[in-house]
């Protein structure tokens, strides 16, 4: 057992005392010692539960003959640090979860770990984690929060930040919206609606990496703890096995996730951890891969924003697995993938059953033939950018338009809420990249404003940082390369036209070559917006949002 390293033979008394010291018995510290890595905080709504979970998952490694040892990781709320500089902090905080967990987990010596995560960064942070140490694991995610009640319609959390275009439109009085705050987000789990964190849960299932019912099972739901226990229990059948995740998360794997995140239409931030967790996993991705996976899946499930279903519809139609079996019934999951179930793909599928079809459509009534996510290539976008197409007005698909340039999040957000942009405008949001950011700011308030001012049919927003799995709209991200290293958004002047193709796949800014070129001779990299600090280090490792944003290997 690795966990020798810290407790067997002679040399190792010391380390057998500080065991002691902690209150393990010598029965204890002979079992295999299990690392329960927990993201509970009390700040994040996703998170504040996560004992409780932990609590189940001790229990499951103790039945199976166990020692459960736990230790914590940061989480950082997206809705909590939007919009201010905290989200400047919160693709970083994905690296710092891996390296922490590494630390950790090779410090002490774990034999296997169990994850615990839930919001937007952690579980990717965790499943960068767990391929880098290659030691037996498992997750176990919090469950997604319960959708909210508004004057008897359901709502989440994006309809708090559409409601505040709404007022600033006077199409939502601020009476209301007080009211909406109070009951859109009733209670622990991760937002309810198809963001970041409840889609990385359910690729998660995808992968292999998670039970079937991690990415669904409601937060509330006594189901979630009986998972956990389960998963306690799976992770020393996987020890004993020595099924690593390195035999799970295989190429064929991550066509699985792509083809899952395009038949339900996930957050555009899949891409960049996809991309990140292959990084790790030593599996080539490239946002070819994207197009050519969403060219042959048909979108089958709209949730939030998208559509009118929530997490816990997904849950009550049958979950992740049912969605793959019925991708399965066309031959676009590759079905003898291990899990850590222990079995295949195709052998946990058998056992789905679906129950909604309003929910998950069959496979021959799809929403639309091809998947939900996008990827647009043109004059400017070199690299690629990224589009929930899915969740775009069929109006917008295909648009052109004046530029409306902003060298930040907070000049755009002004001037949408102040009336100055207009049917028609393409607004570009620049600067706000991995480096430039630096951070790759998520932004939902310029796109809920432009929503809740009704303009979402007319305006297209595009930037080189990242919008949230709650936006809709034509709203254009991770355009590569980024302004801060001289990328041709960094180009773009007011009125310059801008044509979106999302059938296509193109995004091409309309000014002619020499004109560019000319602009680009007179153009300089701005200084650092943050001077000191990790995130100072960050911005001078990252690579492109086109890599997933990673750090180069040593």
């Amino acid at each position: 057992m690795k966990s020798d390293s810290v407790k067997s033979g002679l040399e190792k008394a010391a380390h057998r005392s500080l065991l002691n010291a902690i209150g393990l018995t010598a029965e204890e510290i002979n079992r295999p010692l299990i690392g329960i890595v927990n993201s509970a905080n009390e700040i994040v709504p996703g998170h504040i539960h996560l004992d409780r979970i932990a609590e189940a998952v001790k229990a499951g490694v103790r039945i199976k003959g166990g020692t459960p040892l736990e230790f914590s990781t940061i989480a950082v709320c997206d809705g909590i640090a939007m919009n201010h500089i905290g989200m400047k902090y919160s693709l970083g905080s994905r690296e710092l979860i891996a390296d922490s967990i590494e630390i950790m987990a090779n410090a002490h010596g774990f034999d296997a770990l169990v994850f615990i995560p839930n919001c937007d960064k952690v579980v990717p942070g965790m499943l960068m984690a767990a391929a880098r140490l290659n030691i037996p694991s498992i997750f176990i995610s919090g469950g997604p929060m319960m959708a909210g009640r508004f004057k008897g319609e359901r709502v989440s959390l994006n309809n708090v930040f559409m409601g505040t275009g709404a007022v600033a439109a006077g199409r939502m009085t601020p009476e209301d919206l007080s009211l909406l705050e109070e009951v859109a987000c009733p209670g622990c789990g991760s937002c309810a609606g198809m963001f970041t964190a409840n889609s990385m849960n359910c690729l998660t299932e995808a992968l292999g990496m998670g039970l079937p019912g991690n990415g669904t099972i409601p937060a509330v739901h006594a189901a979630r703890i009986r998972l956990a226990k389960q998963a306690g229990m799976k992770v020393m059948e996987l020890l004993e096995k020595d099924i690593k995740p390195l035999d799970i998360m295989t190429a064929k794997a991550f066509e699985n996730a792509l083809t899952l995140d395009m038949a339900i239409g996930c957050s555009t931030n899949t891409v960049l951890h996809l991309f990140a967790i292959a990084h790790e996993a030593g599996v080539e991705l490239n946002l070819e891969m994207v197009n050519e996976i969403s060219a042959k899946t048909p979108h089958l499930c709209k949730l939030d924003p998208a559509g009118n279903h929530f997490i816990e519809d997904l849950y009550e139609a049958g979950g992740v697995y049912m969605l793959m079996k019925r991708l399965a019934e066309k031959g676009m999951i590759h079905e003898n993938v291990l899990t850590v179930t222990g079995k295949t793909i195709g052998e946990n599928i058998v056992q789905a059953r679906g129950y909604r079809d309003d929910v998950i459509r069959p496979i021959d009534n799809p929403y639309s033939p091809t998947g939900g996510l996008a990827v647009l290539f043109g004059s400017l976008a070199p690299d690629g950018a990224v589009v929930k197409a899915g969740a775009v007005e069929k109006e917008m698909l295909v648009h052109k338009g004046p530029a409306r340039v902003f060298e930040s999040e907070e000049d755009a957000v002004e001037a949408i809420l102040g009336g100055k942009i207009k049917p028609g405008d393409v607004v570009v949001i620049r600067y706000e990249g991995p480096r430039g950011g630096p951070g790759m700011r998520e932004m939902l308030t310029p796109t809920s404003a432009i929503a809740g001012m009704g303009l979402d049919r007319e305006v297209a927003l595009i930037t080189d940082g990242r919008f949230s799995g709650a936006t809709k709209g034509a709203s254009i991200g991770h355009v590569s390369p980024e302004a801060a290293v001289g990328g041709p958004i960094a180009l773009v002047e007011e009125g310059d036209i801008i044509s979106i193709d999302i059938p296509g796949r193109r995004l091409d800014l309309l000014v002619e070559p020499e004109v560019l070129e000319t602009r680009r001779l007179n153009w300089s990299p701005p200084e650092p917006r943050i001077k000191k600090g990790y995130m100072r280090r960050y911005a001078e490792q990252v690579l492109s949002a086109s890599t997933g944003a990673v750090f180069p290997r040593p």
